[in-house]
């Protein structure tokens, strides 16, 4: 009982300690780091109570008989459940970076043009929902599944459109795009608690699938997600959505189109057999996308990328032209949409530093605004599942939106 304890104790102090300070970048550790370090950092109330409890039990077990090696793996215990409640911390703090976030770039006053303005309960966090994580059910939203946006009846073709059961018409629209590296996952498995709040909440959320690699090229990722958006346009007011005001969002790889989306939109090389749709987006809110595919800034995790990864499955070998189609950094102009980009600062998979490139270029010549929130000590897919962080962002994206929403019908 003492030994598995103590294994236990150490496994544990192991798990937060590399939370606290992941492997990232190139090196060979960071896709394992990765998943050690979301799954603690964004549980890290539920692993604090499991943590507190079992050595609660264990001590009481021992009836105050404790062996060095107990001592050992209640100090390891210790331990974790400082590092714990840093990350909770660090989560709750996430609020205040994005409403920092916020107001820089949309001037301090932003708050007054929401209607509904922002209440107490907006801010704060909604303990109820961040502890049980994997809920998703939300009773005040429906999910119409599996249209076809094409016409061909293909699986990669279809897209699912969440509504508010309280109905309404003209109601902003927010594309949701799924990440997975471009070669895996679908529409039904990303985005789903920022779905699922923005609907109950007055919006109308499309979540298209798309073709993915390595059966499928680059760009057919995004022509087909160009398909979705002239389908959004065309037919969204017969489920209460305003087609004048459709907005992206998407993580990692769906960040990536997302972003790209929004940067090349009416582009006619990207839009065979549709090139007179309107394809433009109203604003794009990219979570720890990836926009720099060429490997532009020189990076070693950016060429490990490229050439070990992306080369093979979804270029089907070297064509450097392609590579710079695909790099959001590339298609940055004065006419891009109002952006709010988050990226977590210790993210493992997406150096934070193509985020901070992103925006910076953006910020050169942009006529909107660009809203940039980094997030310390934040891994990538923070916001899969119920999070104290995750839930302060996606009430923050709610605000941007609302904003850009507001700004839009004005015009």
């Amino acid at each position: 009982m003492a030994q598995r304890f103590l294994r236990a104790s150490a496994l544990g102090a192991a798990l937060t300690a590399n939370a606290l300070r992941p492997a990232v970048g190139a090196n060979p550790l960071a896709i394992p780091s990765f998943f050690g370090a979301w799954l603690t950092s964004e549980a890290a109330p539920q692993n604090l109570a499991v943590t507190v409890a079992g050595s609660a039990a264990y001590v009481a077990g021992r009836r105050g008989r404790l062996t060095r090696s107990d001592r050992v793996a209640l100090g390891l215990n210790a331990f974790s459940v400082a590092g714990l409640a840093v990350m909770i911390r660090q989560g709750m703090r996430s609020r205040h970076i994005v409403e920092d976030a916020l107001t820089e770039a949309l001037t301090a006053e932003y708050g007054a043009r929401l209607d509904p303005a922002p209440t107490a309960a907006d801010l704060a966090t909604p303990w109820r929902t961040v502890l049980a994580p994997w809920n998703i059910k939300e009773p005040r939203v429906t999910r119409i599944a599996d249209i076809d946006y094409v016409g061909d009846g293909q699986f990669r073709h279809k897209l699912d459109v969440y509504v508010p059961q309280a109905g309404g018409t003209n109601l902003p629209v927010v594309i949701q795009i799924h990440g997975g590296a471009w070669i895996l996952s679908h529409k039904a498995q990303q985005g789903i608690p920022l779905m699922n709040h923005l609907a109950a909440r007055g919006f109308v959320c499309v979540a298209p699938n798309y073709p993915v690699s390595p059966k499928s090229k680059w760009p057919e990722h995004l022509i087909a997600l160009k398909r979705a958006v002239a389908w959004t346009r065309a037919n969204i007011a017969e489920y209460g959505g305003d087609p004048s005001f459709i907005s992206v969002t998407g993580g990692s790889a769906g960040g990536h189109l997302a972003a790209m989306l929004a940067l090349t939109a009416n582009d006619p090389m990207l839009q065979p057999g549709f090139e007179d749709v309107d394809t433009s987006l109203q604003a794009c809110v990219p979570f720890y996308g990836v926009y720099d595919i060429a490997n532009t800034l020189g990076t070693r995790a950016g060429k490990q990328r490229l050439d070990w990864f992306l080369q093979r499955a979804m270029f089907g070998g070297r064509d450097v032209e392609r590579y710079n189609s695909a790099t959001a950094l590339h298609h940055v102009g004065p006419d891009v949409p109002p952006f709010f980009v988050i990226h977590g600062a210790q993210d493992s998979l997406v150096p934070v530093a193509e985020a901070r490139e992103l925006v910076r270029r953006m910020r050169e010549v942009s006529k909107e605004p660009v809203v940039y929130a980094e997030l310390p000590g934040t891994q990538h897919g923070f916001d899969v599942f119920h999070s104290v962080r995750g839930a302060h962002v996606i009430r923050g994206v709610e605000r941007f939106l609302r904003w850009v929403h507001a700004a839009h019908e004005q015009r």
